[in-house]
């Protein structure tokens, strides 16, 4: 007798106009289909370091995804079809999801957009050699390092994050921690930035 295939459900973006940050995972796997909630995951530590890394003000899991964007922060994919890994997404998937994310990004406009693992990245903004559109042949795949990219999307910067899953044995837990803190240094920056503007032409 054949197994009956669990119920994936479709995950809604958490976006507002004006968020701090919005992540953007490469796409949903099954675990979070199932139960309806982005990084549910049993492995990832993506909520862990959330709270870990002093970007939100209290321990948060799964279940919390919709309370984000009260904190200033959203939630989307760059492929909003379930897979149990990336392997099984297809080319025109990524085209599809790099358009659609730039709309996303163009209509919102967060403060920054953070890629949630390098695939992303290299997904979004293929090495080209200079002056040719063509993408570049390369020995090996680029060494992408988290943190602040030179990159942009619709003018909005994109800041760089480890894959929190646990299948990434690349980096260590305080890699993945150091990086999320790096994160939110930024953003805290960002905002004392404008705080500080923001008094300028009030006294003046």
């Amino acid at each position: 007798m054949d197994q009956i295939a669990p119920r994936l459900n479709n995950l809604s973006d958490q976006i507002r106009p004006g968020l701090r940050v919005l992540f953007v995972g490469i796409n949903p796997g099954v675990r979070s289909a199932e139960v309806g909630h982005h990084f549910a995951g049993f492995s990832n530590r993506f909520w862990r370091l959330l709270y870990e890394s002093g970007l939100v003000p209290r321990p948060v899991g799964w279940r919390d995804d919709r309370r984000l964007p009260d904190w200033g922060f959203g939630i989307t994919n760059l492929v909003s079809r379930p897979t149990r890994g990336i392997d099984e997404l297809h080319p025109h998937e990524y085209l599809a999801g790099r358009r659609a994310l730039f709309a996303k990004v163009r209509r919102h406009r967060p403060r920054v957009v953070a890629l949630v693992g390098i695939t992303i990245y290299r997904a979004l903004f293929p090495a080209r050699p200079r002056g040719d559109s063509r993408p570049a042949r390369r020995k090996g795949p680029r060494r992408i390092l988290p943190g602040l990219s030179k990159e942009s999307i619709e003018g909005v910067r994109v800041f760089v994050l480890p894959n929190p899953s646990g299948r990434n044995a690349t980096l260590s837990y305080d890699e993945m921690l150091s990086a999320f803190r790096a994160l939110a240094r930024f953003v805290t920056s960002g905002r004392r930035r404008a705080a500080g503007r923001t008094r300028r032409r009030v006294g003046n």
